[in-house]
């Protein structure tokens, strides 16, 4: 059974993008404009990893990444921060709320591929 893997970014072009590259990697994919849309959709589905990005409209990643990990119910699944950030604070931000990679735009479609691997087992 393909894994399912929610993508978070408020850029429909890049959420494309990452589709491509994870679809070929047969993997099940489900999109979210922005945080408070991800958590909507967390509501209904249950996914095995999140990729999401840190400066959306509504709700921003730090945002997303401490609501689901107060969910019991969602609190263990994966993050992966797909972002421009790269400054060390906001990632030491990020991955002391509970993301459990960062990788940073551009990026590479192998790297982001061993950490999701890497991050299912």
């Amino acid at each position: 059974m393909a894994k399912k893997i929610l993508i978070i970014d408020d850029s429909a072009v890049f959420r494309k993008i990452v589709s491509v590259h994870l679809k070929n990697a047969e993997f099940e994919l489900i999109e979210a404009v922005d945080g408070k849309d991800a958590i909507e959709k967390l509501k209904d589905v249950k996914v095995d990893l999140i990729v999401s990005d840190m400066n959306m409209p509504n709700m921003d990643g730090l945002t997303f990444i401490k609501t689901v990990k107060a969910d019991p119910a969602i609190k263990f699944t994966p993050i992966v921060m797909l972002t421009t950030e790269s400054q060390e604070e906001k990632k030491k931000q990020g991955l002391e709320a509970g993301a459990r990679a960062w990788l940073t735009k551009p990026f590479s479609p192998e790297e982001l591929l061993q950490t999701i691997q890497k991050l299912l087992g």
